[in-house]
């Protein structure tokens, strides 16, 4: 058949990311100036979604953003109280809470100029982004991410999705947001576990992108671990500018490709947060993901050995453990899960790999390090060097565990 026309299509993107303190205090212009930035003179509707945690750890937050808007009534609205969440993966498991939304969307005529404003962590993000860009194929959404791991690396991308059938994210779109806003001060309620959680993604892009973050976040681990503020600010500001500068400058924003850099680390930690129903925080996942691919990287000959120490060693300096039980789970000839097998049963972590290739479209790339600041594409992984890692991880927790139960000075790190 002869080929009659070739459809080009260029849309532009671009969305502001504020680095502000105190987003809902009246004085802060920030939130009006970018609601209103593309209509100035128009009066703007707004639908604020709240984390059931936010809402939980700042009882206020709600009377804030109400008198946030009468402070700035010429260029916005309420559309309605806001509607509150619940939080953490159980927004992204729970079906019914996207359809309510999306119901509550269309009940009170959110159109294609109106706004969804999420405030909450990358969880709720997901899922009210998501939602939103489903209702009149997109309602516009301005983000307040809350968390060090939505500030510092979901909260500023173009995705946004849930869990399906029991796999991450199956549903989901690409919907740039309207505008992000960073507000440093919601770090201040998080409990220790999610401040350290969040930090698996910026070594994850100080890996592949950056040897000088890496390098700050090995010299900061021991003032990370314990939640200092100020370098903790620091590391949101870092990690956010590398992954929005990816995303600007990769080439494919919308991940037509293979090649996924920023998953480094995620085709393990995926699946453990399936295998564990998600009692691994998603950064929890993700450490061990790295340590996994990183020790295979060494297995593999793609890098040294003192690379590999330094990043599991700077992992653990920040407060990760590489190691959970999930790991040793393995699936019989009949499909049952049980312990590490005597018969040498598949373990099911190894699953994630063949979900990770389904999800980028049938040819694996797993991006492995050769250095810090430096990494690679390969299309095929070696299972036996998958499960020598996971075997060392096991070997370095008993050890560490060993030292700490004598009291040995150092114990807590390898």
């Amino acid at each position: 058949m002869m080929l009659l026309h070739l459809q080009r299509i260029a849309v532009p993107f671009e969305y502001p990311v504020y680095f502000t303190e105190g987003v809902f205090s009246p004085g802060n212009g920030d939130l009006a100036s970018a609601i209103a930035a593309k209509e100035p003179r128009r009066r703007h509707r707004v639908l604020p979604v709240i984390d059931g945690g936010v809402a939980a750890a700042w009882p206020s937050i709600a009377d804030d953003i109400a008198r946030y808007a009468d402070a700035h009534a010429e260029r916005l609205s309420l559309a309605a109280d806001p509607i509150v969440v619940p939080g953490g993966e159980a927004a992204k498991n729970d079906g019914a809470a996207t359809a309510a939304l999306q119901e509550r969307l269309d009940a009170l005529g959110m159109d294609r100029q109106s706004f969804v404003m999420i405030v909450g962590g990358g969880a709720v993000l997901d899922m009210a982004g998501y939602a939103a860009a489903t209702v009149h194929r997109g309602v516009r959404v301005v983000r307040v991410p809350t968390t060090v791991l939505a500030q510092a690396d979901s909260g500023v991308g173009v995705k946004n999705g849930v869990n399906a059938f029991g796999k991450k994210n199956l549903l989901g779109t690409f919907a740039p947001p309207f505008a992000v806003l960073i507000d440093p001060r919601f770090l201040e309620t998080l409990s220790l576990r999610d401040k350290v959680a969040g930090m698996a993604e910026a070594v994850k892009v100080a890996l592949i992108r950056d040897a000088r973050l890496f390098s700050w976040l090995s010299e900061r681990a021991p003032a990370l671990a314990s939640g200092s503020p100020a370098p903790l600010a620091e590391l949101v500001r870092r990690s956010a500018e590398i992954h929005l500068q990816h995303i600007a400058t990769a080439g494919d924003p919308f991940e037509l490709g293979s090649a996924r850099p920023l998953d480094f680390g995620h085709w393990a930690a995926h699946k453990l947060e399936s295998l564990t129903k998600h009692r691994l925080r998603h950064g929890e996942a993700v450490a061990i993901g790295i340590a996994i691919d990183t020790l295979y990287a060494e297995l593999a000959g793609l890098c040294s050995a003192p690379t590999a120490a330094a990043v599991l060693s700077t992992l653990e300096a920040l407060g990760f453990a590489l190691w959970d039980d999930a790991l040793d789970l393995a699936r019989g000839e009949r499909g049952e899960r049980g312990e590490r097998g005597e018969r040498g049963e598949r373990l099911c972590v190894l699953d994630g790999l063949d979900e990770f290739r389904e999800h980028l479209g049938g040819e694996l790339t797993v991006t492995l390090l050769e250095d810090v600041g430096r990494a690679r594409e390969v299309h095929a992984m070696d299972e036996r060097h998958i499960v020598a890692a996971i075997a060392r991880l096991r070997e370095r927790a008993g050890k560490r565990a060993a030292r700490a139960a004598a009291g040995a000075p150092g114990a807590a790190r390898s």
